[in-house]
């Protein structure tokens, strides 16, 4: 039972931080229907403090995901400009685990129990990753989403993997439906 308890927990704690939460606003005024083309802000992007690896995977995932919606980068008068920033907040999950001893009936009568509840933590990172669209005629924000998930720190292949699903998540709710 406290086998069957702990992989539960487990498993729950594991998708729940995997998963990737999402939001996104817009400018209701916008009509994104005259978007076609954009760009990158260089200038914006080198401000952002991670490293050129992770700045190079999230430039790929947006590129791929705007491509696949039919949008073309633009280096002369591109419709919209793209820029990103990232954060990082220390999380700690809490959940219960206990120490069951079990309970039986044997040869002597009833077995012993024992039952104690404590609390166990984990810390974590969640990584932040915010997109913007500004549009390229007035420079003012027009869209901006917003993923939130647990950064994996150790391996490079399930890093890239965690960028691009959240930038896919993020830019599923780009352009919206007006």
């Amino acid at each position: 039972m406290k086998k069957l308890l702990v992989s539960i927990l487990a498993i729950s704690f594991s998708l729940s931080c995997d998963s990737i939460r999402v939001s996104s606003d817009f400018n209701e005024n916008v009509n994104f229907i005259d978007f076609k083309t954009y760009a990158f802000s260089k200038n914006g992007i080198d401000k952002v403090k991670i490293n050129d690896v992770d700045k190079k995977r999230i430039l790929r995932a947006i590129d791929i995901e705007l491509y696949n919606k039919g949008f073309r980068k633009s280096s002369i008068k591109p419709d919209f400009i793209i820029n990103f920033f990232t954060k990082t907040n220390q999380k700690i999950n809490y959940y219960p685990s206990n120490n069951y001893y079990g309970f039986g009936v044997g040869f002597g009568g009833m077995g012993h129990y024992s039952d104690s509840w404590y609390l166990n933590s984990f810390n974590y990172n969640e990584g932040v990753l915010f997109i913007d669209i500004i549009s390229n005629n007035n420079k003012e924000l027009v869209w901006q989403g917003v993923g939130k998930g647990y950064i994996y720190s150790e391996k490079g292949d399930k890093k890239a993997e965690k960028i691009s699903a959240m930038v896919q998540k993020i830019l599923l709710q780009f352009p919206p439906n007006q």
